[in-house]
């Protein structure tokens, strides 16, 4: 087993003005299961590549354990990567396919039958090693790459989008298997996914890049409750956090009608007369008319217990500088399913004190603890 570190590790494409990822500084513990996330282009997959091998390095240093790996070959890193699109050989069995990498090692094969058979108990595989591929189903054959990768018994494994191919309810079922797997075998695990539940739900800590720039790196809750920066605030979170700029007032800021209370500590250390307000859609009430934040219902989502109503504010909605900030804006609240608003009614919603995020609006760094 091994740490990982990302020390000032930066890539830049021949052709290209901006690195896809610019100056990454991650460490990770021996043992720990780090998830990389992001949107699409974000620099994630390029980080894993980096750390495999397949991309060049071109300033700063990876490491694993205690050794420099930068300039090593893939074959020399001790790391075991799981791919997407399960990249197994069609002609050869499951057994032949888990075992391949040893018989190339040059491994006697009896120690390599004996590797196989463990790694298909762990994996539920055992019923299936003679036979090939095609009469897998997708579930079956991310296993059997998972059981190529533990067969070789690397430093580190590597995993990237592994479960992108699967269906929603197999991605469910399995992530939740890879998540016990790496628990017990204890091997320090990177995993990239564009998913951010998958990512709060599997990963020890989370490291959301943005345009190949580090954002925050923390355990899935601390970063859910102490998002750094707007941008993580958005990406974290399921349906996402509400962002709304708004004017400081006395003893907090103006949304619609009413003040909304923020400590006098946060409004000092903003930079401007107003700031960005983020607030999670479970965190907000209903309250009397003419207090709070007014929202139009546009769609009630009923789940039973709660409902999710989606409408829309004329409070102004946070927004990236090239687009128009005029307008009514979405909004996003959990309710009492129980007694959900109708479509087409406006509701007055109130953040619950001590739930309210706010973040400076000129650069989107978080203001206070």
């Amino acid at each position: 087993m091994a740490t990982v570190k990302f020390d000032e590790a930066t890539r830049l494409y021949p052709g290209n003005d901006k690195p896809s990822v610019d100056k990454l500084n991650i460490d990770i513990e021996d043992g720990e299961f780090l998830v990389l996330v992001g949107p699409s282009g974000c620099g994630k997959s390029t980080s894993l590549r980096m750390l495999a091998g397949l991309e060049e390095v071109n300033a700063g240093k990876i490491w694993i354990g205690d050794r420099d790996v930068t300039n090593l070959s893939p074959k020399d890193r001790d790391v075991a990567m799981v791919f997407q699109n399960y990249a197994l050989y069609p002609h050869m069995t499951v057994a032949d396919n888990m075992g391949f990498a040893l018989k190339i090692a040059g491994v006697d094969k009896g120690e390599i039958r004996k590797r196989v058979e463990e790694a298909a108990k762990i994996l539920d595989l055992e019923q299936y090693l003679e036979r090939k591929p095609k009469a897998l189903s997708g579930g079956q054959r991310q296993r059997v790459a998972m059981g190529r990768a533990i067969v070789r018994s690397p430093q580190v494994f590597l995993m990237d989008e592994p479960l992108s191919n699967l269906d929603a309810k197999l991605r469910v079922q399995t992530r939740t298997q890879i998540a016990s797997l790496q628990r017990r075998l204890g091997v320090t695990t990177v995993y990239v996914t564009h998913d951010q539940v998958e990512a709060m739900t599997m990963g020890d800590r989370v490291a959301v890049l943005k345009d190949g720039i580090l954002m925050q790196c923390d355990s899935p809750r601390r970063m859910y409750d102490h998002p750094d920066n707007v941008f993580v605030a958005g990406f974290i979170g399921s349906p996402a956090m509400n962002l709304l700029d708004v004017d400081v007032a006395d003893g907090g800021v103006k949304v619609g009608g009413s003040t909304v209370p923020v400590e006098r500590a946060i409004l000092d250390a903003s930079s401007g007369k107003n700031i960005t307000l983020g607030v999670r859609p479970e965190d907000l009430e209903l309250t009397t008319e003419g207090q709070g934040i007014p929202v139009t219902v546009d769609v009630v989502e009923e789940l039973g217990a709660d409902a999710y109503i989606y409408g829309s504010t004329k409070a102004h909605q946070h927004v990236e500088a090239d687009e128009d900030a005029e307008g009514e804006r979405p909004f996003i609240a959990r309710v009492d399913g129980r007694k959900p608003p109708k479509k087409g009614e406006t509701v007055f919603l109130a953040p619950k004190t001590g739930h309210v995020h706010a973040f400076d609006a000129s650069s989107g760094q978080r203001l206070g603890d």
